[in-house]
């Protein structure tokens, strides 16, 4: 490890909740260092980060953790992903690459420049995300070993619009966008969460986004390890983009909070 302060919160839940909120991409915090490797003036990187920010998905989280009858654990980065991105993969794996959108981004949400073509992401990967993905990593374990299962709700947000860097932009973008896995989202957990978000308008299927996010460590391997990602369409809780949130966001968190306690039994 490093000594550069730790750019996470693992808030604790019950001692018997299975019950991970991860919230990766509600931060706007830039440190120095890094704000200064972007190319983009004081104002076009506010209006970026208006756009790329899943704002107020923390407070989404926070609420849905006081509503449940069982307090999950919450993990919330507090770095902008304009950092490093947690949940990308670090390689060649990763599809996001295609449009400078790996786990450092080069590119913006209208495919600007970011970073410089030649900007070396390794430090960035050292400093914070490898340091994020040990700490998940052993929070996910903590569960594991607690209770013999692990389940992480994945909590982000979209725009009710395309952006330009979206591979997927062109399907459905409903309410709440349910992202799976076929190894780690089983039928009862995506159930659960289609019940629980049903007052909320209307649910959909890995459109326009897909997939989880569970560390490699257990990724296809560990069944006990469960996951999904929650997509809440931005304009169903807040003014876009990175205005205030409104009155939707309550409703937002108490359908999570029962989606914690549905699967927390």
């Amino acid at each position: 490890m490093t000594d550069t302060p730790q750019s996470y919160d693992l808030l604790p839940g019950a001692g018997d909740s299975p019950v991970i909120l991860h919230v990766p991409h509600s931060a706007r915090e830039i440190p120095a260092a890094v704000r200064s490797g972007i190319v983009l003036g004081d104002a076009e990187l506010e209006r970026e980060l208006d756009h790329i920010t899943d704002a107020h998905t923390a407070a989404i989280a926070g609420a849905a953790a006081e509503a449940a009858g069982t307090t999950p654990w919450r993990f919330v980065n507090r770095l902008s992903r304009l950092v490093v991105d947690p949940e990308r993969f670090p390689d060649e794996r990763e599809e996001m690459l295609a449009v400078g959108m790996g786990a450092v981004y080069t590119r913006t949400t209208h495919k600007d420049v970011l970073r410089p073509d030649d900007f070396d992401p390794e430090p960035l990967i050292e400093r914070y995300f490898r340091p994020y993905a040990r700490a998940m990593t052993e929070a996910v374990a903590d569960r594991l070993a607690a209770t013999g299962r692990a389940v992480i709700i994945d909590v982000h947000s979209y725009p009710a619009s395309p952006l330009p860097y979206e591979l997927h932009g062109a399907g459905p973008r409903p309410a709440v966008c349910l992202g799976t896995d076929r190894f780690h989202t089983p039928p009862a957990l995506l159930d659960a969460a289609r019940d629980a978000f049903a007052p909320c308008g209307e649910t959909g299927l890995n459109s326009p986004f897909a997939g989880t996010y569970v560390p490699l460590e257990f990724h296809e391997k560990r069944a006990e390890v469960t996951a999904l990602m929650v997509e809440i369409r931005r304009d169903t809780y807040m003014t876009e983009p990175g205005g205030p949130a409104g009155p939707g966001l309550s409703s937002l968190a108490s359908a999570l909070g029962a989606l914690v306690d549905a699967v927390s039994r």
